[in-house]
């Protein structure tokens, strides 16, 4: 029998490393400040018809907590996603010691593959930051900025000019010196989408944030970036991360309506990225989140429940992050890989794994 256990556990562990090589694309969302609850709430808006987050091959949870905090904020927790190493809150992929960790855009850049960035936000806030920078603290804006000009991403996505201009001194100087960084520059999606996929592009298309209800904004950005890094990735295949910003911020503010209409962008995105999947055999789709913010609970509204609806109520218990563990929606090729309750920094490392393995 003992035998028999064996083999068995050899022949999953072959299977499951044979389908980890089968996977050539990552896509990679993550909903900032999006909760179980939220996700729960988004159902109920929706009269309990499927979402795109009831159409996952797989579930699993993940743990959020920090280094040094049993609350993470959005730069440890994304650190952990990004590197698949914990550290303290505040920093950019680095050890708690300031070492710099190696990002899955490092793994997959180092293995030819093209690697791109979207977002909601300013592209230099803490969660995109840390796929490309490395700091001890995600306020140093200036200093993000310089090194995402310096990186290797194939596609950037997102606002924050103001800190490009702050950085060099004009948006002249700002445009030339990303330009000279091997970058062709866009201010517009419209000016993304006359880009052919010859050089690498970086679009930055508002002073700081794109906008709360940014609309379709996240998902026309995201298969702009889908359809370059298809180009520029080739037969190497692509990691791209994108993410619902401005969740988060809707948490803060304990907005429900807010957080639902940047969640319906977010899920919006999502839909195209298992669209992609659905018509790229080897294309690995991960949703998940970085923590919860708000605290956000779905209550009845009246306690007498021999009523035949008491009404539900969205109640929010603080204007920060929470504790509590965040899913994980898995579409695709190696779907199967990644189950039961993780730790976040588990996630990132089983991503840098798979790569690693093609």
């Amino acid at each position: 029998m003992k035998r028999l256990i064996t083999l068995i556990s050899a022949v999953m562990f072959l299977a499951a490393t044979a389908t980890a090589q089968e996977v050539k694309n990552i896509i990679y969302l993550i909903g900032d400040g999006m909760g179980l609850s939220s996700v729960t709430m988004m159902l109920l808006e929706g009269g309990y018809e499927a979402t795109i987050f009831d159409e996952a091959d797989n579930v699993a949870l993940q743990k959020t907590y920090s280094m040094d905090n049993r609350v993470t904020d959005s730069a440890a927790s994304g650190t952990a996603l990004a590197t698949g190493s914990k550290t303290n809150n505040t920093y950019i992929s680095v050890t708690p010691d300031g070492e710099p960790l190696v990002s899955l855009m490092d793994v997959a850049e180092d293995r030819g593959m093209a690697t791109g960035i979207v977002v909601t936000t300013i592209i230099q806030h803490a969660t995109p930051a840390v796929f490309y920078a490395h700091t001890k603290s995600r306020s140093e804006y200036l200093n993000i900025t310089e090194q995402l000009v310096a990186s290797r991403l194939d596609v950037a996505i997102g606002g924050g000019m103001t800190l490009f201009n702050e950085l060099y001194g004009s948006p002249e100087a700002a445009q030339e010196a990303i330009c000279g960084a091997g970058f062709n520059f866009a201010q517009s999606l419209e000016a993304v989408g006359e880009c052919d996929g010859e050089e690498a592009v970086m679009a930055i298309v508002a002073d700081l944030e794109v906008g709360a209800n940014q609309g379709d904004y996240l998902e026309g950005a995201t298969r702009e970036a889908l359809r370059l890094l298809d180009m520029r990735g080739g037969d190497e295949g692509f990691v791209l991360m994108v993410e619902g910003s401005l969740i988060d911020g809707m948490g803060h503010g304990n907005d429900a309506v807010a957080q639902q209409a940047e969640i319906r962008g977010f899920m919006r995105a999502i839909e195209a990225a298992v669209e992609y999947a659905d018509s790229h055999e080897g294309t690995l789709v991960v949703v998940t989140a970085d923590h919860e913010t708000g605290g956000l609970s779905i209550v009845s509204s009246d306690a007498d429940f021999t009523l035949s609806e008491q009404g539900v109520e969205y109640r929010w218990s603080t204007r920060g992050h929470s504790g509590v563990m965040v899913p994980i929606y898995l579409y695709g090729a190696g779907a199967e890989l990644i189950n039961g309750i993780m730790e976040n920094a588990e996630l990132g490392a089983k991503l840098k794994e798979i790569i690693a393995q093609r």
